[in-house]
């Protein structure tokens, strides 16, 4: 019976089988005797190590082909391809020292790819991300199969090849990786990105898994020759491979205890980091409810500030408006006394001189449309004034309010404040404790170095027999120092933090104490408000009285109007002589019409007389200019009872 490989001779497969370990650690007696004596065994290796890879690729690419569909994890030639590529790059690995021992793996190479190859940092990532992979061969094994997934495998290799002064940290000089063979296998790589993989990580345990190459996936029977020799190197090689994986098994429990022992340092050092942590904790705790009470001030403090700011900003506005409401009211003023004056004097003129009043006539109409412009200004000011008194009464409700809420603010410092002291008095009650034990401990010392006078005095003669006593006393003494240093170091902690507290209560008083300042001065200007009120209401009063006088005077005028028409007539203008609208003075045109008052007969646009009333000359009612509009309806109102 003979063996037939996928594009493989017979000869070579002693060649290829000669590197495999007998069970006694050597080589195999039958191999042996077919490899010559002069080539060098690295040499074999790496020569066997690229027939397997140029098999396994072929095979791998000749199956997925056939196959038809996407190749998953549990396809028997891609796990053999994976092994095969792990054995390869394992070959001549230098060895590292570890925290636990020595070890070889193939994942310090990869790691490199990552800088060589910007896209591989993707990989890199997501190996590292994975949970269930705890050892270094399990994070290569991923990147193999990750690499293979992207069709990018035989790049990352390539770029590894390429810088053989960073290869040579990992590799022997004698290494496949670092000869010929190695970069025959990459460009055989390249052909395994016509197969598409879809393989799942993180299912698999890549850590425990047994890297062993199966030969019987390349040997093929022929069935007219039948040789017992042939059947004898079968059963050797198969002896081989199952002290192989015993061998790997054995070395799997070894890692396992290690890492049973790793395991429980880190659960020890987690014990003894979270005792400190946990105290630590206490004292950050106190720590930050300081912080916390120092922000809440400084809070507090910005709010009154901001409060007052704006309170102060409104109240300068305020101000200001009444100040300029007060100079016009005073000038309307002044302006109004100076034309009851002039309608006086033109009042005798009128009497004496009834000629002259015809060509004053325009300066009187003149003189009405001013002061019906200040009496609608002088309502618009008091409806604003009204308006700013409103705004002011809101101002001091929110004021009142703010003031509740900053005295809750107080109280609620005042309880934070009684917690501080608690605390402190906890402490100092703490530190009288350590205080009486160091006094103790103090009086132990002392009693202990008289005892140890007495022994000396006392066993000159027994020293060989007391010198154990005498150490572990010796012992004794150094514990309760280093006890004393650190009953000594966290007194000075627990002072300084005395010391901190009270700083911080002298703070908060101080605070406390610009609170009430501060509540002082918005009392202040709660008072000058008030005076503010009573001077508004005041003037309010002057405003009215000025109005009833204006509505007097404007009653005279009207009398003074009515006998000047009386004794001349009404003037009725010729649409000639006018161009302009003589209330919103804009030019007549096309579009634009001229229309005569029936009141005073003077022309108006459509827009200033659109009023209609009866007159005394026609009971029916006639076009009016908005003017003559609101006299006469002025004057029908105080004529009613």
């Amino acid at each position: 019976m003979t063996f037939q490989v996928w594009g493989w001779r017979r000869e070579d497969a002693s060649q290829v089988l000669a590197w495999v370990p007998d069970a006694k650690g050597g080589r195999g007696a039958a191999m042996a005797r077919r490899t010559p004596a002069t080539k060098d065994p690295t040499a074999v290796e790496r020569a066997n190590l690229l027939n397997m890879a140029k098999l396994s690729i072929k095979g791998l690419i000749e199956s997925a082909l056939s196959f038809g569909r996407t190749l998953d994890s549990d396809y028997p030639p891609l796990q053999q391809f994976f092994v095969v590529m792990e054995h390869c790059l394992k070959h001549g690995l230098k060895v590292r020292k570890s925290f636990l021992s020595y070890n070889k793996t193939i994942w310090g190479p990869l790691e490199l790819v990552e800088k060589l190859y910007p896209e591989a940092e993707e990989i890199g990532a997501s190996v590292r991300d994975l949970p269930g992979l705890k050892t270094p061969l399990g994070r290569a094994r991923a990147w193999l199969r990750l690499a293979l997934m992207q069709k990018k495998m035989a790049d990352y290799l390539r770029c590894l090849i390429i810088q053989r002064d960073l290869l040579s940290e990992f590799y022997e000089y004698h290494a496949l990786m670092m000869e010929e063979e190695g970069a025959v296998i990459v460009g055989l790589l390249v052909g395994l990105n016509v197969i598409d993989a879809n393989l799942c990580v993180k299912g698999e345990d890549l850590d425990s898994q047994v890297g062993v190459i199966d030969f019987s996936m390349y040997l093929k029977n022929e069935e007219d020759i039948g040789n017992k020799e042939r059947n004898v190197q079968i059963a050797a090689i198969l002896d081989q491979k199952n002290y192989v994986e015993e061998l790997n098994r054995q070395l799997n429990s070894t890692v396992s205890s290690l890492h049973s022992r790793v395991d429980s340092l880190e659960k020890s050092n987690t014990k003894l980091i979270e005792e400190l942590a946990i105290a630590k904790n206490n004292i950050i705790k106190l720590q930050e409810e300081n912080h916390q009470l120092r922000s809440e001030n400084k809070l507090i403090l910005m709010k009154t500030q901001q409060n007052l700011e704006v309170t102060k900003v409104d109240v300068e506005t305020e101000l200001q408006t009444y100040k300029h409401s007060r100079q016009g009211l005073d000038e309307m003023y002044n302006e109004a006394r100076r034309q009851l004056r002039d309608e006086s004097q033109l009042r005798q003129d009128v009497e004496n001189e009834l000629a002259v009043q015809v060509s004053m006539k325009h300066e009187i109409e003149l003189a009405m449309k001013l002061l019906e412009k200040d009496i609608h200004e002088k309502q618009d000011t008091l409806i604003g004034l009204r308006q700013q008194l409103e705004e002011v009464k809101s101002i001091n409700i929110e004021m009142y309010q703010k003031l509740q809420s900053s005295e809750d603010g107080l109280k609620e410092k005042n309880e934070i404040i009684a917690r501080l002291e608690e605390k402190t008095n906890k402490i100092t009650v703490a530190m009288r404790q350590l205080e009486q034990r160091l006094q103790q401990a103090e009086k132990a010392q002392m009693e202990a170095e008289d005892e140890d006078k007495k022994y000396l005095q006392e066993c000159q003669s027994k020293s060989d027999s007391l010198q154990k006593q005498i150490s572990q006393k010796e012992k004794q003494l150094v514990q309760l120092e280093t006890d004393l240093k650190i009953e000594k170091e966290w007194r000075q902690t627990l002072q300084e933090d005395l010391q901190k507290e009270k700083d911080a209560l002298s703070h908060l008083r101080n605070e406390t104490q610009q609170i009430i300042s501060l509540k002082k001065e918005f009392l202040n200007i709660q008072d000058e408000n008030q005076q503010l009120k009573k001077v508004h209401h005041e003037q309010e009063q002057a405003l009215q009285e000025l109005g009833s006088k204006l509505s007097e005077s404007k009653l005279k005028i009207e009398d003074i109007k009515e006998a000047n028409k009386a004794l001349q007539g009404l003037v009725w203008l010729k649409d000639k002589e006018a161009t302009h609208c003589k209330l919103c003075e804009k030019e007549f045109s096309l579009s634009k019409r001229k229309h005569h008052c029936r009141n005073c007969g003077e022309i108006f646009c459509n827009a200033c007389s659109d009023n209609e009333l009866p007159l005394p000359s026609s009971p029916k009612p006639v076009r009016v200019c908005d003017s003559c509009h609101a006299l006469l309806i002025q004057r029908c109102s105080s004529n009613l009872p």
